[in-house]
Formats: C-alpha cells, sequence, structure tokens
C-alpha cells in the first residue's frame, strides 16, 4: 500500500507588505500542509511558524545576517521537507529559493504589488530558476522573460 501525503509548502517573505501580500494564501496553506516563514520584528505575525533575522541588500551585516539566515533556512528543511517554495520576496526568501533549485523543489515567486513600473532585485535574481513567476500588474510583464499576469493577491 502506498502512502501519499499532501504536499509541503512554505510561504516565506520579509515583513511588512510582502507579509501581508503573502497571507492572502492563507486557504492555500490550509488545504495542503502549509507553514509560514518570516522576519523577526516587533510586529505580532501569529501565523508564522519560523522566524529569520531581518535583512536587505543596503544593510551593512547583510552577508552575516544571510548566512545565518541560509543556516536557519537548511534546519527548517530539514526538519518540513517542502515539496514547493512560495515567495513574495525579498532577501529572507533567498536561501529558501536556493535550496529548491539544490534540491529540486517548485519554486513559486510572486512579484509584490508595490512595484508596478519596476522590477524588483529579488525578482530579478529569482526569475531564472522558479517554476511559476507571477507578477501583479500587467506592466510588470515588459521586466520579466518568464512572468505571467495572475492579478493581484487584495
Amino acid at each position: 500500500m502506498v502512502h501519499k501525503r499532501k504536499p509541503r509548502l512554505c510561504f516565506v517573505s520579509s515583513s511588512g507588505g510582502h507579509w501581508e501580500q503573502l497571507q492572502k494564501l492563507l486557504p492555500l496553506a490550509e488545504k495542503y500542509e502549509g507553514f509560514f516563514v518570516t522576519e523577526k520584528t516587533q510586529f505580532e505575525t501569529p501565523r508564522a511558524k519560523y522566524f529569520m533575522k531581518q535583512t536587505d541588500l543596503k544593510d551593512k551585516f547583510m552577508v552575516p545576517k544571510m548566512i545565518v539566515n541560509s543556516a536557519r533556512a537548511l534546519v527548517i528543511w530539514i526538519k518540513e521537507r517542502p515539496d514547493f517554495i512560495i515567495t513574495t520576496g525579498t532577501m529572507v526568501a533567498y536561501p529558501f529559493y536556493l535550496l529548491a533549485v539544490l534540491f529540486h523543489k517548485k519554486f513559486i515567486f510572486i512579484e509584490t504589488f508595490g512595484r508596478a513600473n519596476m522590477p524588483t532585485e529579488a525578482g530579478k535574481k529569482m526569475e531564472k530558476h522558479s517554476d511559476l513567476f507571477i507578477v501583479q500588474w500587467e506592466s510588470q510583464k515588459k521586466f520579466y522573460t518568464k512572468a505571467i499576469y495572475g492579478g493581484c493577491l487584495y
């Protein structure tokens, strides 16, 4: 007898607007076996199961924080064994993106709603190996070769 488990979905994003957008996918997380990862901030994030160090490209401590986040991502990966990584960005998702590429898991990137007229650094970096790259504005399609318009999450 073969026992198939439900797909494990890892939802990961930075805090703020990216996190708010990702929360709109809660029904998907409830339908399958989903868990949420975000940055540790002063704000309460009750749905998050795991927390990463908050960082961005302009942070002078970005490299050491990304090393810590990469180690945390690997521990989460081993514990949860996700089949899909779904993200709205930004740098906190990058270690999960690399693990998805390394372990041949599906990676879905949803470009942020806040960037209708320009690409994001995260989007430019993670588009290459994304299995599905969704934009929330038709105008964003011109910045990415793999983008499909999916409408807004709000």
